[in-house]
């Protein structure tokens, strides 16, 4: 209504009517838009982290060991002792 007005008004212009709608009405709104869809947001993340990290887990037999390169864990933290060369 501000910018109908703006662009209505006799000292009035179409720049000044454009300017006034989105500092007026486009930013704001979206400002409040991106604000309340911040919960939705987040709980697409988590599903996609959630199917990303069924889709990267194996069942794993009771008593097998992981190979250390699965991503699980570090090198530092595998539980495969380095095999060193014999001189």
């Amino acid at each position: 209504m501000m910018a109908v007005a703006e662009a209505t008004a006799t000292n009035g212009s179409l720049l000044g009517a454009i300017v006034t709608f989105v500092l007026y009405g486009l930013l704001p709104m979206g400002i409040v838009g991106y604000i309340l869809a911040t919960p939705a947001r987040r709980r697409a993340r988590r599903a996609r982290e959630a199917a990303a990290e069924g889709a990267n887990a194996r069942p794993v037999q009771p008593g097998a060991s992981i190979p250390p390169d699965e991503g699980r864990e570090t090198a530092t933290d595998a539980p495969i002792a380095p095999v060193r060369k014999e001189d």
